[in-house]
Protein backbone atom coordinates (compact mmCIF):
# COMPACT_ATOMS: atom_id res chain seq x y z
CA UNK A 1 0.00 0.00 0.00
CA UNK A 2 2.72 2.45 0.96
CA UNK A 3 4.94 1.39 -2.24
CA UNK A 4 1.52 2.20 -4.18
CA UNK A 5 1.03 6.04 -2.70
CA UNK A 6 4.27 6.82 -3.41
CA UNK A 7 4.21 5.89 -7.00
CA UNK A 8 0.83 7.99 -6.85
CA UNK A 9 3.17 11.25 -5.42
CA UNK A 10 5.86 10.43 -7.99
CA UNK A 11 3.53 10.44 -10.90
CA UNK A 12 2.09 13.66 -10.33
CA UNK A 13 5.31 15.60 -10.06
CA UNK A 14 5.85 18.05 -13.47
CA UNK A 15 8.18 20.44 -14.85
CA UNK A 16 8.63 24.05 -13.97
CA UNK A 17 6.39 26.73 -15.05
CA UNK A 18 8.56 28.02 -17.94
CA UNK A 19 6.57 30.96 -18.48
CA UNK A 20 6.69 32.14 -15.11
CA UNK A 21 10.58 31.97 -15.46
CA UNK A 22 10.71 33.71 -18.52
CA UNK A 23 8.22 36.70 -16.83
CA UNK A 24 10.69 36.78 -13.57
CA UNK A 25 13.85 36.92 -15.69
CA UNK A 26 12.09 40.21 -18.05
CA UNK A 27 11.32 41.41 -14.86
CA UNK A 28 14.93 41.14 -13.25
CA UNK A 29 16.69 42.34 -16.46
CA UNK A 30 14.68 45.58 -15.93
CA UNK A 31 15.67 46.16 -12.54
CA UNK A 32 17.97 48.84 -12.06
CA UNK A 33 21.15 47.37 -11.98
CA UNK A 34 23.51 45.34 -14.80
CA UNK A 35 22.16 42.39 -16.58
CA UNK A 36 22.73 39.35 -13.94
CA UNK A 37 24.65 41.53 -11.54
CA UNK A 38 23.37 39.37 -8.98
CA UNK A 39 24.71 36.07 -9.87
CA UNK A 40 22.63 33.71 -7.83
CA UNK A 41 20.16 35.29 -5.96
CA UNK A 42 18.96 35.97 -9.79
CA UNK A 43 18.89 32.37 -10.37
CA UNK A 44 17.01 31.87 -7.40
CA UNK A 45 13.90 34.30 -8.04
CA UNK A 46 13.89 32.53 -11.65
CA UNK A 47 13.69 28.96 -10.47
CA UNK A 48 11.37 29.90 -7.44
CA UNK A 49 9.17 31.70 -9.85
CA UNK A 50 9.40 28.16 -11.93
CA UNK A 51 8.31 26.14 -8.49
CA UNK A 52 5.81 28.49 -7.40
CA UNK A 53 4.04 29.81 -11.12
CA UNK A 54 4.37 33.49 -9.94
CA UNK A 55 6.76 35.83 -10.36
CA UNK A 56 6.29 37.23 -7.29
CA UNK A 57 7.50 34.43 -4.73
CA UNK A 58 6.85 34.54 -0.33
CA UNK A 59 9.37 33.18 1.34
CA UNK A 60 7.67 34.61 4.94
CA UNK A 61 6.44 31.53 6.49
CA UNK A 62 9.17 28.79 6.78
CA UNK A 63 10.35 25.48 8.53
CA UNK A 64 12.58 22.47 8.41
CA UNK A 65 11.32 19.24 8.84
CA UNK A 66 13.81 17.17 10.96
CA UNK A 67 14.02 13.41 10.62
CA UNK A 68 15.27 11.41 13.52
CA UNK A 69 15.84 7.64 13.72
CA UNK A 70 18.76 5.48 14.90
CA UNK A 71 21.07 3.10 13.10
CA UNK A 72 21.46 -0.28 13.86
CA UNK A 73 25.39 0.06 12.34
CA UNK A 74 26.73 1.50 15.35
CA UNK A 75 27.29 -1.56 16.87
CA UNK A 76 30.28 -1.35 14.71
CA UNK A 77 32.06 1.48 16.17
CA UNK A 78 31.41 3.64 12.67
CA UNK A 79 30.28 6.45 15.03
CA UNK A 80 32.32 8.70 17.33
CA UNK A 81 29.01 9.36 19.95
CA UNK A 82 27.04 7.10 21.25
CA UNK A 83 23.54 6.14 19.84
CA UNK A 84 21.74 7.59 23.05
CA UNK A 85 22.55 11.29 21.45
CA UNK A 86 20.04 10.75 18.88
CA UNK A 87 17.48 11.08 21.62
CA UNK A 88 19.28 13.55 23.66
CA UNK A 89 19.59 16.04 20.83
CA UNK A 90 16.22 15.29 19.52
CA UNK A 91 14.72 16.59 22.41
CA UNK A 92 17.28 19.35 22.59
CA UNK A 93 15.82 19.91 19.10
CA UNK A 94 12.08 21.35 21.03
CA UNK A 95 14.13 22.91 24.06
CA UNK A 96 15.95 25.55 21.86
CA UNK A 97 19.39 24.59 22.99
CA UNK A 98 20.48 22.94 19.53
CA UNK A 99 22.93 24.58 16.81
CA UNK A 100 19.64 24.49 14.52
CA UNK A 101 17.56 25.91 17.50
CA UNK A 102 19.38 28.42 18.07
CA UNK A 103 20.00 29.62 14.01
CA UNK A 104 15.95 28.78 13.85
CA UNK A 105 15.46 31.17 16.31
CA UNK A 106 17.66 34.21 14.69
CA UNK A 107 15.80 33.40 11.11
CA UNK A 108 12.04 32.91 12.10
CA UNK A 109 11.96 29.58 10.94
CA UNK A 110 9.75 26.52 12.73
CA UNK A 111 11.22 23.08 13.33
CA UNK A 112 9.36 20.16 13.18
CA UNK A 113 10.21 17.51 14.89
CA UNK A 114 9.76 13.94 13.51
CA UNK A 115 10.49 10.55 15.39
CA UNK A 116 11.19 7.93 12.57
CA UNK A 117 13.19 5.33 14.44
CA UNK A 118 14.94 6.86 17.92
CA UNK A 119 15.80 3.56 20.21
CA UNK A 120 14.03 4.76 23.00
CA UNK A 121 10.48 5.98 24.14
CA UNK A 122 9.14 9.57 23.33
CA UNK A 123 6.77 11.36 25.63
CA UNK A 124 7.16 15.05 23.90
CA UNK A 125 4.20 16.52 22.55
CA UNK A 126 6.44 18.52 20.20
CA UNK A 127 7.94 15.44 18.27
CA UNK A 128 5.41 13.79 15.73
CA UNK A 129 5.57 10.29 16.42
CA UNK A 130 6.00 8.43 13.28
CA UNK A 131 8.46 5.67 14.43
CA UNK A 132 8.34 2.76 11.78
CA UNK A 133 10.69 1.01 14.93
CA UNK A 134 13.35 1.58 17.36
CA UNK A 135 16.05 1.93 15.17
CA UNK A 136 17.25 0.31 11.98
CA UNK A 137 19.31 -3.47 12.15
CA UNK A 138 22.87 -3.57 11.52
CA UNK A 139 23.75 -3.08 7.57
CA UNK A 140 26.91 -5.13 8.62
CA UNK A 141 24.77 -8.40 9.00
CA UNK A 142 21.76 -7.42 7.00
CA UNK A 143 19.66 -5.44 5.69
CA UNK A 144 18.87 -1.95 7.74
CA UNK A 145 14.83 -2.43 6.91
CA UNK A 146 12.37 -3.99 5.08
CA UNK A 147 10.73 -2.70 1.60
CA UNK A 148 7.76 -2.17 3.00
CA UNK A 149 9.16 -0.32 5.65
CA UNK A 150 11.39 1.74 3.15
CA UNK A 151 8.02 3.15 1.26
CA UNK A 152 6.60 3.63 4.53
CA UNK A 153 9.23 5.58 5.88
CA UNK A 154 9.62 7.53 2.85
CA UNK A 155 5.54 8.14 2.66
CA UNK A 156 5.74 9.42 6.16
CA UNK A 157 8.21 12.25 4.60
CA UNK A 158 5.86 13.25 1.65
CA UNK A 159 3.09 13.52 4.04
CA UNK A 160 4.89 16.01 6.35
CA UNK A 161 6.05 18.21 3.18
CA UNK A 162 2.45 18.01 1.90
CA UNK A 163 1.03 18.66 5.80
CA UNK A 164 3.94 21.91 5.80
CA UNK A 165 2.30 23.24 2.63
CA UNK A 166 -0.84 23.28 3.85
CA UNK A 167 -0.81 24.76 7.34
CA UNK A 168 1.09 27.88 5.10
CA UNK A 169 4.78 27.08 4.70
CA UNK A 170 6.22 27.89 1.38
CA UNK A 171 9.94 27.35 2.01
CA UNK A 172 11.03 24.07 3.80
CA UNK A 173 14.59 22.83 4.82
CA UNK A 174 15.31 19.10 5.24
CA UNK A 175 16.84 18.19 8.55
CA UNK A 176 18.14 15.54 10.19
CA UNK A 177 19.35 13.34 13.29
CA UNK A 178 20.92 9.68 13.57
CA UNK A 179 24.07 8.66 14.73
CA UNK A 180 25.42 6.76 12.34
CA UNK A 181 24.22 7.96 9.42
CA UNK A 182 26.90 9.24 7.90
CA UNK A 183 27.78 5.47 7.50
CA UNK A 184 24.32 4.82 5.89
CA UNK A 185 24.22 7.76 3.52
CA UNK A 186 27.89 6.94 2.45
CA UNK A 187 26.23 3.24 1.63
CA UNK A 188 23.79 4.75 -0.24
CA UNK A 189 25.55 6.57 -2.42
CA UNK A 190 28.27 3.38 -2.96
CA UNK A 191 24.76 1.47 -4.11
CA UNK A 192 23.33 4.35 -6.37
CA UNK A 193 26.67 5.06 -8.22
CA UNK A 194 28.82 1.90 -8.22
CA UNK A 195 31.07 4.50 -6.26
CA UNK A 196 34.26 3.22 -4.95
CA UNK A 197 33.54 3.26 -0.90
CA UNK A 198 36.70 5.38 -0.34
CA UNK A 199 35.66 8.30 -2.33
CA UNK A 200 32.47 8.36 -0.82
CA UNK A 201 33.07 7.79 3.13
CA UNK A 202 34.46 10.93 5.23
CA UNK A 203 35.14 11.06 9.09
CA UNK A 204 31.43 12.10 10.13
CA UNK A 205 31.50 13.69 13.10
CA UNK A 206 35.26 13.37 13.76
CA UNK A 207 36.08 9.32 13.89
CA UNK A 208 40.23 8.79 14.27
CA UNK A 209 42.15 7.24 11.17
CA UNK A 210 42.13 3.71 12.61
CA UNK A 211 37.78 4.35 12.95
CA UNK A 212 37.34 5.86 9.79
CA UNK A 213 39.26 3.01 7.74
CA UNK A 214 37.16 0.32 9.61
CA UNK A 215 34.28 2.30 8.81
CA UNK A 216 34.99 2.08 5.09
CA UNK A 217 35.61 -1.88 5.67
CA UNK A 218 31.94 -1.69 7.48
CA UNK A 219 30.51 -0.14 4.71
CA UNK A 220 32.43 -2.72 1.90
CA UNK A 221 31.18 -5.44 4.36
CA UNK A 222 27.70 -4.46 3.93
CA UNK A 223 26.95 -3.69 0.09
CA UNK A 224 28.62 -6.94 -0.72
CA UNK A 225 26.10 -8.65 1.84
CA UNK A 226 23.39 -6.80 1.07
CA UNK A 227 23.61 -6.53 -2.83
CA UNK A 228 21.41 -3.18 -2.93
CA UNK A 229 19.55 -2.90 -6.68
CA UNK A 230 20.98 0.38 -7.86
CA UNK A 231 17.99 0.64 -10.31
CA UNK A 232 15.37 0.51 -7.09
CA UNK A 233 15.98 3.38 -4.72
CA UNK A 234 13.59 1.88 -2.55
CA UNK A 235 16.22 -1.15 -2.55
CA UNK A 236 19.19 0.67 -1.52
CA UNK A 237 17.26 2.17 1.35
CA UNK A 238 16.19 -0.67 2.71
CA UNK A 239 19.41 -2.65 2.26
CA UNK A 240 21.64 0.06 3.87
CA UNK A 241 19.67 2.91 4.35
CA UNK A 242 18.41 4.79 7.39
CA UNK A 243 14.31 5.75 8.55
CA UNK A 244 15.75 9.16 8.74
CA UNK A 245 16.99 9.17 4.96
CA UNK A 246 14.09 7.39 3.67
CA UNK A 247 11.94 10.38 5.58
CA UNK A 248 13.81 12.71 4.06
CA UNK A 249 13.81 11.56 0.28
CA UNK A 250 9.94 11.31 1.25
CA UNK A 251 10.53 15.43 2.14
CA UNK A 252 11.46 16.14 -1.72
CA UNK A 253 9.43 14.21 -3.02
CA UNK A 254 6.29 16.01 -1.12
CA UNK A 255 7.85 19.10 -1.63
CA UNK A 256 7.73 18.79 -5.49
CA UNK A 257 4.52 17.26 -5.66
CA UNK A 258 3.11 20.45 -3.96
CA UNK A 259 5.41 22.56 -6.38
CA UNK A 260 7.24 23.93 -3.22
CA UNK A 261 10.93 23.95 -3.06
CA UNK A 262 13.01 22.34 -0.34
CA UNK A 263 16.78 22.94 0.69
CA UNK A 264 18.92 20.76 0.83
CA UNK A 265 21.25 20.33 4.17
CA UNK A 266 24.38 18.85 4.08
CA UNK A 267 25.76 14.79 3.41
CA UNK A 268 22.73 13.09 4.85
CA UNK A 269 20.18 15.16 3.64
CA UNK A 270 21.59 15.11 -0.20
CA UNK A 271 21.84 11.59 -0.04
CA UNK A 272 17.77 11.27 0.88
CA UNK A 273 18.05 14.08 -2.26
CA UNK A 274 19.64 11.54 -4.33
CA UNK A 275 17.25 8.66 -3.70
CA UNK A 276 14.33 11.26 -4.30
CA UNK A 277 16.31 12.62 -7.77
CA UNK A 278 16.67 8.68 -8.95
CA UNK A 279 13.22 7.89 -8.43
CA UNK A 280 11.92 11.29 -10.39
CA UNK A 281 14.80 12.67 -11.95
CA UNK A 282 12.36 16.18 -11.85
CA UNK A 283 12.41 16.36 -8.52
CA UNK A 284 15.69 18.16 -8.50
CA UNK A 285 14.03 21.04 -9.90
CA UNK A 286 12.77 21.58 -6.43
CA UNK A 287 15.61 21.15 -4.19
CA UNK A 288 17.81 24.32 -3.54
CA UNK A 289 21.21 23.09 -2.32
CA UNK A 290 22.27 25.41 0.93
CA UNK A 291 26.15 24.92 1.08
CA UNK A 292 29.18 21.94 0.71
CA UNK A 293 29.79 20.38 3.62
CA UNK A 294 33.69 18.78 4.23
CA UNK A 295 31.98 14.93 3.66
CA UNK A 296 33.73 14.29 0.53
CA UNK A 297 30.67 12.61 -1.11
CA UNK A 298 28.50 15.47 -0.76
CA UNK A 299 30.01 17.29 -3.48
CA UNK A 300 30.21 14.43 -5.73
CA UNK A 301 25.93 14.13 -4.93
CA UNK A 302 25.28 17.46 -5.67
CA UNK A 303 27.12 17.33 -8.72
CA UNK A 304 25.55 14.23 -10.13
CA UNK A 305 22.47 16.71 -9.65
CA UNK A 306 23.92 19.36 -11.23
CA UNK A 307 23.05 21.24 -8.18
CA UNK A 308 25.11 24.28 -6.85
CA UNK A 309 25.74 25.27 -3.20
CA UNK A 310 24.66 28.72 -2.18
CA UNK A 311 27.20 28.87 0.76
CA UNK A 312 30.74 27.67 1.42
CA UNK A 313 30.93 27.89 5.34
CA UNK A 314 32.68 24.08 6.18
CA UNK A 315 29.47 23.13 8.38
CA UNK A 316 29.21 19.73 9.07
CA UNK A 317 26.83 19.90 11.88
CA UNK A 318 23.37 18.38 10.43
CA UNK A 319 19.74 18.91 11.61
CA UNK A 320 19.10 21.37 8.73
CA UNK A 321 21.38 24.29 10.24
CA UNK A 322 22.81 25.19 6.31
CA UNK A 323 18.97 25.10 5.26
CA UNK A 324 18.13 27.88 7.73
CA UNK A 325 20.81 29.56 6.94
CA UNK A 326 20.49 29.70 2.69
CA UNK A 327 16.91 30.40 4.03
CA UNK A 328 18.15 33.95 4.27
CA UNK A 329 19.69 34.72 0.83
CA UNK A 330 16.77 33.16 -0.62
CA UNK A 331 14.69 35.56 0.74
CA UNK A 332 17.09 38.28 -0.38
CA UNK A 333 16.50 36.87 -3.58
CA UNK A 334 12.89 37.38 -3.04
CA UNK A 335 13.45 41.01 -1.80
CA UNK A 336 15.23 42.18 -4.74
CA UNK A 337 12.50 40.62 -7.57
CA UNK A 338 9.81 42.39 -5.64
CA UNK A 339 11.11 45.58 -4.09
CA UNK A 340 13.97 46.95 -6.18
CA UNK A 341 12.77 49.65 -8.61
CA UNK A 342 13.07 49.34 -12.42
CA UNK A 343 14.40 51.56 -14.97
CA UNK A 344 11.43 53.34 -15.47
CA UNK A 345 9.89 53.42 -11.76
CA UNK A 346 13.81 55.26 -10.77
CA UNK A 347 13.42 57.52 -13.49
CA UNK A 348 16.55 56.68 -15.10
CA UNK A 349 16.04 56.66 -18.51
CA UNK A 350 16.92 53.65 -20.84
CA UNK A 351 19.99 51.05 -20.34
CA UNK A 352 22.88 51.52 -22.70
Amino acid sequence: MSTEMVKKYLSQITQLDTEAMTKAQARLDSLTKPPGSLGKLEDIAVRLAGISGKVFFDASKRCVIIMSSDNGVVEEGTASAPQSVTFVQTENFTRGLAGVSVIAKQFNTDLIVVDMGINADISNPLIINKKIRKSTWNIAKREAMTYNEAAQAILAGIEAAVDAVKNGYKLIGAGEMGIGNTTTSAAVLCALTGMPVELATGKGAGLKEEAYRHKIEVIRTALENNKPNASDPVDVLAKVGGFDIAALAGVFIGGAFMRTPVVIDGFISTAAALVAYKLKPESKFYMFASHLSQEPGHKIMLELMNLNPILYLDLRLGEGTGAVLAFHVIEAAVKIIHQMATFEQAGVGERI
